[in-house]
């Protein structure tokens, strides 16, 4: 289930950002402080082209999806997942696959986006194999810098008409 991020879900958030496994697959991988954090609440909690979306599983807070730059038929997202407690309990997959399904129906269906973009970086092939699943297109590469590493970054797409049937599988 996803629902709207409130003010008491800014520390669980920060929490699971900055877990080993959400930060190592980051563009930006640095443990993100707490004024750092408050910070960005600040700015995301009143900005209208954003959606911070809590993913709930069995009533646990169980991941957060981002949408960003929500102008016209098109938007941007990124999501990240509890790795720890979701492997504690042995619900990675499951979830992953349940928070894509919703995070996709939010932005084609709530949000009525035409088109949804995203990044994922080359060496986590995981992700890129999911996305795959899910019928993102990736683009060209693209090499950046950021907290001191040499990354590359693929940028991924889906529109609207290509993605997976609901209920359905394909």
């Amino acid at each position: 289930m996803l629902r709207a991020a409130t003010d008491d879900d800014v520390d669980i958030i920060r929490r699971l950002r900055n877990q080993r496994a959400n930060r190592d697959v980051s563009i930006n991988s640095h443990e993100i402080t707490a004024d750092e954090h408050a910070g960005w609440w600040a700015k995301t909690s009143v900005d209208p082209t954003r959606r911070v979306l809590i993913y709930e599983r069995g009533g646990t807070t169980a991941g957060v999806v981002n949408f960003f730059d929500l102008e016209g038929p098109t938007g941007a997202w990124g999501f990240f997942l509890d790795a720890d407690g979701l492997a504690e309990r042995g619900e990675t997959l499951p979830a992953w696959i349940e928070v894509m399904r919703e995070a996709t129906a939010y932005a084609f269906d709530e949000l009525g986006l035409e088109g949804l973009t995203g990044e994922v970086l080359e060496h986590n092939t995981v992700v890129r194999q999911m996305n795959r699943r899910f019928r993102f297109v990736e683009g060209t590469p693209e090499v950046r810098y950021a907290d001191g590493r040499e990354l590359t970054v693929i940028p991924i797409s889906l529109r609207k008409q290509d993605r997976r049937a609901q209920g359905k599988k394909s």
